[in-house]
């Protein structure tokens, strides 16, 4: 992306927005209410332009730094080209372009600065994206298919941090047994019902008897849907989007009385990344943790780290202090986030050393190769699983083509994950 994605106002239609609600139309009160709304709509877009320009000023300073090698892009996404349209993986055959850092991350941002300035100046937001040529990121395009007896229900967990809806599957066999949970944390522009139709992890949890919670990222939050992994305030304990997720497990170990030893969590590009930070911050509730296509806890601090981090020259994020098992999954052509990261993810693991490493290489089912490593420890049980995916790009492994980015010819990163999971308890032996 070699330009600023800037609000063209030559571009904006006045008409569209919806500004009725004033009394009947060409009333002398009606049109002085409208004229005075009018007013404070130019006076709050005059606010967002200054912030537009601060925002261009950062976005020219991470832009000049040095490039990526060539032939990588920031963004493995192609933007809608209506405004009902979706986010899509780009064609195999088109060239990539070029890309300057994180212009999707900067134009979420700038959706929400507007949109922030039209509501502090009581301008009603309802239909501003209509204002705009485009439109509004739509989220994931499937519903996930709920397996006869089996149950997939809304949740809404609130907290002092706040709020999040989330959706929980629960097997046609449970009966009430302490079962494990699985959190799925969803990548960005998708939701609970596309990251599960894409990951058919439902579909595990029926065949081997556990239930997976998925939160779902409200665009309140993100414009892009995105968990907020390069806010520094949302890579600690017991505040932000830590403390939101590990209250959500908990909420459904409480509900379901699921065993509280066997609760883990996974997610694709920013969930792989909230994952990495769950591992980090409560280790002392997950027992083990999966990271696809993201990237390490504090591998950024702010947008502008995030950009550096996500082309693979952030810098290095040191060890947890607790080791928590972790299984990864990086392709090593992924556009979006740097095949580094994944290195990153591991390292940042490996709090146990001594750790034994055997190093198998394969072919999936539908063609792609791939690395598998695997550290383990004394008594030989896999603490690292290091899957390294050869010609893949930002999409889930194995996944479903009924969800948004995935590669449904890869191996199936939802079963591998699973097994790794139910190895893994806490305080107790695990399953065999």
């Amino acid at each position: 992306m070699k330009h600023f994605p800037k609000m063209d106002f030559l571009n904006f239609d006045m008409s569209k927005m919806k500004l009725g609600g004033f009394g009947a139309s060409g009333s002398a009160e009606a049109e002085g209410k409208r004229a005075a709304r009018a007013a404070r709509m130019t006076a709050a877009l005059g606010r967002f332009q200054r912030r537009q320009a601060d925002a261009f000023a950062r976005w020219a300073e991470a832009r000049d730094r040095p490039a990526e090698a060539a032939g990588s892009t920031t963004i493995d996404m192609e933007a809608p080209t209506s405004p009902d349209g979706a986010w899509t993986a780009p064609s195999p055959a088109a060239a990539p372009e070029q890309a300057a850092p994180g212009g999707a991350d900067i134009a979420a941002a700038v959706m929400r600065t507007v949109r922030d300035s039209l509501a502090k100046g009581g301008i009603p937001i309802s239909g501003f994206a209509e204002g705009f040529a485009g439109g509004s990121v739509q989220p994931g395009k499937a519903a996930a298919t709920v397996p006869e007896g089996a149950r997939f229900e809304d949740r809404v967990f609130t907290a002092a941090a706040g709020s999040r809806r989330y959706k929980v599957f629960v097997p046609s066999g449970y009966t009430g047994q302490a079962l494990p949970v699985l959190l799925m944390l969803h990548g960005c522009t998708q939701n609970p019902d596309d990251f599960a139709a894409g990951t058919q992890m439902n579909r595990l949890a029926e065949e081997q008897t556990f239930l997976v919670a998925y939160p779902e990222q409200p665009q309140s939050a993100n414009m892009q849907r995105c968990w907020n992994w390069y806010a520094a305030g949302d890579q600690a304990r017991d505040g932000g989007e830590p403390a939101l997720l590990a209250g959500i497990a908990r909420a459904v170990v409480a509900e379901f009385s699921a065993d509280p030893d066997r609760v883990y969590a996974a997610g694709l590009s920013a969930g792989g990344a909230a994952a990495a930070i769950l591992a980090a911050t409560y280790p002392d509730l997950f027992a083990a943790v999966g990271v696809h296509s993201g990237l390490a806890c504090g591998s950024a601090r702010d947008v502008a780290s995030a950009f550096a981090a996500m082309k693979g020259q952030g810098g290095a994020p040191g060890r947890n202090r607790q080791a928590v098992p972790t299984i990864v999954f990086h392709g090593d052509v992924d556009r979006t986030v740097h095949p580094a990261n994944g290195d990153q993810v591991v390292a940042q693991a490996m709090a146990v050393t001594g750790l034994a490493e055997t190093v198998e290489r394969g072919t999936s089912p539908g063609g792609v190769a791939y690395t598998r490593t695997v550290r383990s420890d004394g008594t030989g049980q896999a603490r690292l699983e290091y899957w390294v995916l050869h010609g893949a790009g930002h999409a889930w492994s194995g996944g479903s083509p009924d969800g948004s980015f995935t590669e449904p010819r890869g191996p199936d990163a939802s079963r591998a994950m699973v097994r790794f999971f139910l190895g893994h308890a806490r305080g107790a032996a695990a399953r065999p």
